[in-house]
Parts: C-alpha cells; structure tokens; sequence
C-alpha cells in the first residue's frame, strides 16, 4: 500500500512539473543584430529561444523583405535562437525582418500557448570613431521592439476552428491600421493564420 502511494505521488509530482512550462510573454522578447554581421551577411540573435521551454519545440517562422517587398530570406528554424544567412541588398536599403515564434507545450500564466510576431526594420547605420575613421553597420530601427501577442489579438479563447475571418491589419512596426492599396500590410486571422501581402491597385 505504501509502495501504491508513494509511486502515485510520484507521478502526480511530475505530471504537476511538467504542467508548469516557463516562458516569457511576447512583451518581454525580442531580436538583436549579432556581431559579426557585415554588408552582405546578417546575423540575427533571437531571446525567445532561451526564454521559452521547452525549447526543443521553439519554431521559429522567419521571413525577411527589401523595401520593395521582395523575399530576401525565408525559413523555418526550431530549436535555434539564430537566424544568419546572406543577402545582397544595398547599404542604401532597408529590411523587414518578421519572425512567428510558436510553442504549443510553452504555456502562458493565462493558460495559452505562447503565440508571438516579431516585426522591426533593419537599416545600415553609420558614424565616426574617435580616431575619424568611418564605420557602418546593420541594425534594428527600435533598439529592442516586443512582439506581439497573436493570442490577445485573436480573442483566442473564442475562437471557433471552422471560422475564418479577418481579425485585424497591422502595419510592418505591429500598429493597427485599415487595408490600404499598394502598401505591405499583415492580415491577422481568427484561425491563427497570417498574411503579409501587397493590394496592388
């Protein structure tokens, strides 16, 4: 009897262990510009692959565009906090880099899934050392932007599997706005899906 209990509160000891999935909201995550990145290469360092557990089932959705909206990159990452590939857009030019971070076994205080879009510029940012020599280099134009909860933008616990309707659009910095004709816009909808696209008029 007492070997019974004792493998029952053992078991109960790690199922309530692995209930308890730690990961940080999408407030509190972000992206950075590794060193080492030069004119033709980017490498970028994303926090929620440490901060998010277990992180063995962190999938990571990178998409990143020129100005124009042209694809520069585009992969599907898990289990890595990098991103580094090669491109050959000008120092004169800007990116859009866009991340979907997803994790259905991190679970929220709020009992969701962690559900979270990354958005931010890359530009070639230049200046002077002391000495007068000029350097330049990629970086974020917000030194550290959130992301944003698809969850809370979602309404995700109403929502209904076989719906599919357009929740909201927000421009390439995560800010609301209304569909507009030849600008690129994200369209959120309510099954969780995500569209980057131009309306060419």
């Amino acid at each position: 009897m007492k070997n019974a209990l004792a493998a029952a509160f053992v078991l109960g000891f790690f199922q309530s262990v692995n209930a308890q999935t730690t990961c940080l909201p999408c407030d509190q995550l972000g992206m950075t510009i590794n060193v080492g990145s030069d004119t033709t290469a980017l490498s970028i360092y994303h926090s929620g692959q440490y901060l998010t557990h277990p992180q063995e089932n962190n999938i990571f959705a990178w998409h990143i565009t020129d100005s124009q909206g042209n694809t520069v990159f585009q992969d599907t990452i898990v289990d890595d906090a990098f991103c580094n590939f090669s491109h050959n857009v000008a120092i004169t030019d800007s990116m859009t880099v866009s991340v979907y971070l997803k994790n259905d076994s991190a679970v929220l205080p709020n009992g969701n899934p962690i559900n979270c879009l990354f958005e931010d510029q890359v530009y070639w940012k230049t200046g002077f050392y002391a000495s007068g020599s000029p350097w330049g280099k990629w970086e974020f134009r917000n030194d550290w932007k959130p992301g944003l909860d698809i969850n809370d933008v979602l309404g995700i616990e109403n929502l209904s599997p076989k719906q599919k309707e357009l929740i909201k659009v927000v421009d390439l910095f995560g800010r609301e706005t209304t569909p507009k004709t030849n600008t690129l816009l994200v369209y959120i909808y309510s099954d969780g899906t995500i569209e980057k696209k131009v309306i060419v008029e």
